[in-house]
């Protein structure tokens, strides 16, 4: 009998993993897999916790909780030779991930598309010595992600990142920083850079309209240095898809580039702290097998 792992977050979306737990299980057990469960305690359990899963061989690993789960697991797995297929059970607050895979929303369902058994191979992203599945950036802008507090998520939902961003708007100032691939570079001041692997990014579908799992490619965008009201405009033609036109975006696609800066500059990793520059990011194509809908 197959093996599979549920590693959770026992207090993501309010607890509604935790409620559902009994019944994910027995979603998966009714699938013909032999399931366990490891509740995660604290930063860097879920990662751990993956890594115990490749050692013990399971079958399957499935991520549930909101990105930074996700997050962990795929750090915990990527580095291995041996790489149990990847399930995502969307319980967070945004779910960025698990939108741009097109999951359902309820839980169970979620765990339905596991037992149907039909996955593809998809690209993510390293980053360093890091790994990352969804979007990795920089720039004061994009560090809203990991200073919401939990207590603000747990309270507000998806509003505590539009507060957070009002917040940071105060502060917002662009910095120098060399951005070189094969396709593109640049050296010059900048409110912050992206580097997408899929098109949802902060809740949002059409940050890279482009952007596709399973082609080897980074969609990578950097906004100039501009004013405030500039960038709300370019924010709110990012709502529309419509923010790849702008004069102040620059946007092309690569396999692999480097970013430098002569400032600190901290690096944001599917929502979590991931460091800072300098960083070399590179594509690993199709590295792990992901449960998804069929395709249609």
């Amino acid at each position: 009998m197959k093996k599979a792992r549920i590693i959770y977050n026992p207090s993501a979306g309010r607890e509604a993993v935790r409620k559902a737990l009994p019944d994910l299980l027995e979603r998966l057990e009714r699938a013909g897999y032999e399931t366990s469960s490891h509740a995660t305690t604290g930063e860097g359990d879920a990662q751990r916790a993956a890594e115990y899963a490749v050692k013990r061989k399971f079958d399957v690993v499935v991520a549930a909780g909101g990105d930074g789960t996700v997050y962990e697991v795929i750090n915990g797995l990527a580095e291995h030779q041996y790489r149990p297929a990847l399930g995502i059970i969307p319980g967070g607050t945004t779910n960025d991930f698990a939108r741009a895979l097109q999951l359902p929303k309820d839980m169970e369902e979620a765990a339905s598309v596991i037992a149907g058994g039909y996955k593809k191979p998809l690209d993510i992203g390293k980053v360093n010595q890091k790994y990352f599945i969804n979007i990795a950036g920089g720039g004061t802008i994009t560090e809203l992600t990991y200073e919401v507090p939990s207590k603000w998520k747990t309270m507000l939902g998806q509003l505590a990142y539009y507060a957070k961003g009002l917040e940071k708007l105060v502060f917002l100032k662009p910095t120098r920083m060399k951005v070189e691939s094969k396709e593109m570079t640049f050296d010059e001041e900048i409110m912050l850079f992206l580097v997408a692997n899929s098109h949802s990014v902060g809740g949002l579908k059409k940050i890279a309209p482009d952007a596709d799992l399973s082609d080897g490619y980074f969609d990578v965008l950097a906004v100039k240095k501009t004013s405030i009201p500039d960038f709300i405009k370019i924010a709110t033609q990012a709502l529309r898809g419509e923010h790849l036109k702008d004069p102040s975006v620059i946007y092309f696609q690569t396999a692999e580039l480097q970013v430098t800066s002569e400032e600190s500059v901290q690096l944001n990793l599917d929502g979590e702290l991931g460091g800072t520059l300098p960083a070399r990011f590179r594509v690993l194509h199709k590295h792990l097998q992901i449960f998804t809908p069929p395709d249609k």
